[in-house]
């Protein structure tokens, strides 16, 4: 069974019992600004839930880019794995992932871990700010070393993914549809704050994520999300749904709701709109 949410319970007993020190679990900090790159790190190093340790969405959890393979194109697979054995994650590790935005960096990792083969992966629901309403202790500065580890190899993936040509070639001959995260107006072309183009990928359809969030930032019951989403895509199986949003994150977020919802099996973009609108022969759909 896939692994999806963690309630903040359930991890503030897995702290308290010793867990992240025998190295049974790692939690991951992956607060982040998209704006601000270093906002993320600054506020780890102010608090953080003990036994965290940060990862920087920019400078670690994405590739070089070229400027035509989006905003946070993924890195080689066998360097992230080498990233997360130097972080202490084994095969076994339960591995535990938190932001302060609604679990949209969170779930990006979620996704990422799973890409790599490792399926022992979950989001903090509620992220930052359901731990700190819990009013559990908080540590302060950067985290502790590691001793070296043995190296892990990267697995077989559990979560699919599919590339700018067969989106191209979906919209001449429809084999899935794709669901685009970003909010509404952004959809339609009416505003774009971080992509030269604005628009959508024509034939998308619109499930901002924030959607898939109660007002206290915890996901929506698994009931309800399936609801949503079996209205939205009108009987369509999970296996033809394929994520997109600007740069690859949110999109997981989307991913990750419909795993809540017992509809697993879609798939990500991961370069989505940045990337997409780098080629300018690449078709722009508004409205």
């Amino acid at each position: 069974m896939t692994m999806t949410l963690i309630p903040v319970s359930e991890l503030s007993a897995r702290v308290a019992g010793g867990d992240a020190e025998t190295g049974a679990l790692r939690i991951f900090d992956v607060r982040h600004d998209l704006t601000d790159h270093a906002a993320g790190r600054r506020a780890f190093e102010q608090g953080h839930v003990p036994g965290a340790r940060y990862l920087d969405h920019e400078a670690e959890l994405a590739a070089p880019k070229t400027g035509r393979n989006g905003r946070h194109p993924l890195p080689d697979r066998d360097r992230f794995a080498g990233l997360m054995a130097a972080h202490g994650v084994q095969p076994d590790t339960v591995v535990v992932a938190y932001d302060a935005s609604g679990g949209m960096f969170a779930a990006h990792l979620w996704w990422m871990l799973r890409w790599l083969g490792h399926d022992n992966v979950a989001v903090l629901d509620g992220g930052w700010q359901a731990w700190n309403a819990a009013g559990l202790p908080v540590q302060a500065g950067p985290a502790a070393p590691l001793a070296p580890l043995p190296g892990v190899s990267a697995g077989q993936p559990r979560a699919g993914s599919v590339d700018a040509a067969a989106v191209l070639a979906n919209i001449e001959r429809p084999e899935f549809v794709v669901l685009d995260a970003r909010a509404a107006n952004r959809y339609r072309g009416e505003v774009e704050p971080m992509d030269p183009v604005a628009g959508h990928i024509p034939g998308a359809l619109n499930r901002p994520n924030g959607e898939n969030l109660e007002a206290d930032g915890r996901f929506k019951a698994p009931a309800r999300l399936r609801a949503e989403f079996e209205s939205l895509l009108g009987g369509r199986d999970p296996s033809a749904v394929v994520h997109q949003c600007g740069s690859g994150i949110t999109a997981c977020h989307n991913l990750l709701a419909m795993e809540v919802a017992g509809l697993g099996g879609s798939r990500l973009y991961p370069g989505s709109w940045s990337e997409w609108v780098s080629d300018p022969a690449r078709p722009v759909a508004k409205g």
